[in-house]
């Protein structure tokens, strides 16, 4: 959160459209992919340098223009002059903790999400994710080069579904459906580590218990600013009166708010069960500290009585009753013995031990 400050911290006076990026600068070079097609025509390429795909804007096909990296501020500033974007939109684009929204600009419209999953370290990662949807063609960017939306590429090559029968909005719904998607994995991976987390407080806590909860609270605070807003953005792309979206992809965009909001419900349990994974901990450190004194109570309770009898014929005095005896010993071990087991027995009647 403080290095969220700090670095907006450092564009602070500067003009509204000011191109800044604030994400990691240590990037590969940006790489620029494109997807040329219709029903019966299919073109795939990656272009070397931005102008390369600046003609594919006003084409009658359906055009998807894949921009990994987004950390080169001119190459940018190049494709939102040619395509029209307005400069507060590259400026969202470029900011990486920006807000999951829905804008509309009249001749294309814009949307900002996250795309989150699992690292092979089980570390929650989370990407920015910006869409431009104009009449024939949608522009992505992304923060770096993933593999979620490969099926996607997949589907297009080999003409499978309707993504190439229907145009740029359709294309659109794809790319979010596959988000969301990813959303659910990434809850099912989620609930299985909270069931492990569960099944160690109550067996096994420990100090690294109580880390670990405090852990996969951060992130599922990191899951719901990330999906929360995501409702109210599909809830807009799907009402909006623009002339980009048609009544087609309507229909699917209803059914991908169903699935968020599913998500969303499934995080609010996540959350109520992880804090009642706390109180589980604490029930149970405080239920193994009472069987601890409950044990050490009862081992005390029987040496009492014990220490108390070997205490007295212990005293340094002669005239002691049986001190003289010769079964006096053997007796008062069998008394000690004969009074532990009735004690034993008694608390067993009563459920005790």
């Amino acid at each position: 959160m403080f290095n969220f400050f700090k670095k907006h911290l450092k564009n602070i006076g500067a003009p509204p459209g000011t191109l800044t990026y604030f994400g990691d600068q240590n990037r590969p070079k940006v790489e620029i992919t494109g997807f040329d097609y219709d029903e019966h025509h299919f073109e795939e390429k990656k272009f070397q340098v931005v102008e390369e795909c600046f003609s594919y804007r006003d084409k009658p096909t359906s055009t998807w223009v894949n921009v990994d990296g987004i950390h080169d501020v001119s190459l940018l500033e190049k494709l939102g002059t040619h395509f029209g974007l307005h400069p507060l939109v590259l400026e969202d684009i470029l900011n990486t903790d920006q807000r999951p929204k829905f804008e509309d600009y009249g001749d294309y419209v814009y949307l900002v999400f996250k795309l989150l999953k699992f690292s092979d370290k089980n570390e929650l990662s989370s990407e920015q994710m910006s869409l431009v949807i104009g009449k024939n063609f949608v522009l992505s960017f992304q923060e770096r080069k993933e593999e979620v939306f490969n099926t996607i590429r997949e589907r297009l090559r080999t003409a499978k579904g309707r993504v190439r029968k229907l145009g740029a909005d359709y294309l659109a719904y794809v790319l979010l459906d596959t988000t969301v998607d990813q959303y659910f994995l990434v809850c099912e991976k989620m609930g299985e580590r909270m069931e492990a987390l569960e099944n160690d407080a109550m067996i096994r806590p420990s100090p690294y218990t109580i880390q670990t909860i405090h852990h996969m609270k951060k992130e599922l605070i990191s899951l719901r600013k990330a999906i929360w807003p995501l409702r109210e953005v599909i809830n807009g792309y799907q009402k909006s009166e623009s002339k980009l979206i048609k009544k087609n992809t309507q229909t699917f965009l209803r059914d991908l708010h169903d699935n968020t909001i599913q998500v969303i419900e499934t995080l609010e349990i996540y959350r109520d069960l992880l804090s009642g994974m706390i109180d589980i901990y604490l029930s149970t450190l405080s239920n193994r500290t009472n069987q601890t004194m409950k044990a050490l109570t009862i081992i005390t309770t029987f040496f009492m009585p014990l220490t108390f009898i070997t205490g007295f014929y212990g005293m340094n005095f002669k005239h002691i009753p049986g001190l003289d005896w010769v079964w006096g010993p053997m007796i008062a071990t069998l008394g000690m013995i004969l009074f532990t087991v009735s004690m034993f027995l008694f608390m067993r009647k009563r459920k005790w031990i």
